[in-house]
């Protein structure tokens, strides 16, 4: 079966394996399992910030982030369609008690120019206790719902820096940033380096079984483990998936270049076939959206063709590349697409 409906569809390689079952071990809630502590030491240093903390899931990392920079009430800025908002189950509200307002993002960026008109400004006449206040900003890279979309760097620093200027805090959902590491060449520090607070993910693009880690200031991080602990993230023995997660840090960023080259292959493939509705240069990074008529339906055929996919709506269809997906695999898909429209 080729399975193109998530990257988190990858499994361990036998060299991952193999670091795993010979993982050295301790008690992560204890915060002494020595396996946590090297991924924290070493995710922190890639990322230019002070300390990291290991977390089971990147919802976990965002909910805790979430909750460390606000208070009930307040309102976390961001771009539409992010993962934060429609992708974790209201958990922003059940949570921390916020509300999310979405900027219009087509591409799943936004100007320092939207967030400043976002900020209300409440007349002379009203005082500021009667307006929610904004204390938060987060940003996507790449943006999920957008199709796996970059910001340009100057973009995203400008949006930090105008976050801090109007008294807010700034977090990056980066659950893959090490994609946008790669498509755009900088490193990850930089991408990372106007934000108080980023969460990265192990187990997309990178292949590892689990795991996402929240990286920032110490004074946040030792926060963030306080509510780590209350959202039911302390896991025990944590080094096993800890030692998966570092060796794919250490040696499957550089092969995602592969995937990025996969997507547009198989978006220049799905723009030729009549009846996808695609535009190639849309395709930034692993992530390839396409329209086409009644999705569920050719999913299903799909399916039976030995192809995965996941249809989103009822015209649109998510097809995601990652290290179990070969270029013969993209050929062999482009042709089952090509039978079922």
């Amino acid at each position: 079966m080729i399975d193109l409906r998530s990257d988190t569809v990858t499994t361990p390689t036998d060299a991952m394996r193999k670091v795993i079952a010979e993982a050295e071990v301790g008690d992560d809630v204890y915060h002494d399992d020595p396996g946590v502590l090297a991924l924290e030491e070493h995710v922190a240093g890639l990322l230019g910030k002070d300390a990291a903390m290991y977390v089971p899931t990147g919802t976990m990392s965002n909910q805790v982030a979430l909750r460390v920079h606000t208070d009930p009430g307040d309102v976390v800025i961001a771009a539409q369609g992010a993962h934060i908002n429609g992708h974790e189950l209201g958990a922003p509200a059940v949570l921390s008690g916020i509300r999310i307002n979405e900027l219009p993002a087509p591409r799943g960026t936004f100007t320092p120019d939207q967030l400043r008109s976002a900020i209300p400004v409440p007349p002379p006449s009203m005082p500021s206790s009667l307006f929610e206040p904004s204390t938060l900003v987060a940003a996507e890279n790449t943006h999920n719902e957008a199709g796996g979309t970059v910001w340009p760097l100057q973009l995203l620093t400008e949006v930090a820096a105008t976050a801090h200027e109007l008294g807010l805090a700034a977090h990056l959902d980066g659950a893959r940033l090490w994609n946008a590491s790669v498509a755009t060449g900088v490193a990850e520090r930089d991408l990372a380096a106007g934000f108080d607070t980023v969460s990265v993910c192990f187990s997309k693009g990178l292949g590892a079984p689990m795991g996402s880690a929240l990286v920032g200031r110490a004074d946040l991080i030792d926060r963030a483990r306080r509510f780590k602990q209350m959202f039911g993230g302390g896991f025990r023995q944590a080094g096993l998936m800890a030692a998966g997660a570092c060796y794919a840090v250490e040696h499957h960023r550089d092969r995602l270049a592969e995937d990025h080259a996969a997507a547009a292959r198989l978006a220049g493939g799905l723009a030729e076939i009549k009846g996808a509705g695609i535009d190639p240069d849309d395709v930034d990074t692993n992530i390839v959206f396409f329209e086409a008529d009644d999705a569920y339906r050719v999913c299903d055929e799909l399916e039976a063709r030995g192809v995965l996919m996941l249809p989103l709506a009822a015209n649109r269809i998510r097809a995601v590349t990652h290290l179990g997906i070969e270029m013969a695999d993209i050929d062999a898909t482009l042709k089952a697409v090509s039978e079922v429209l």
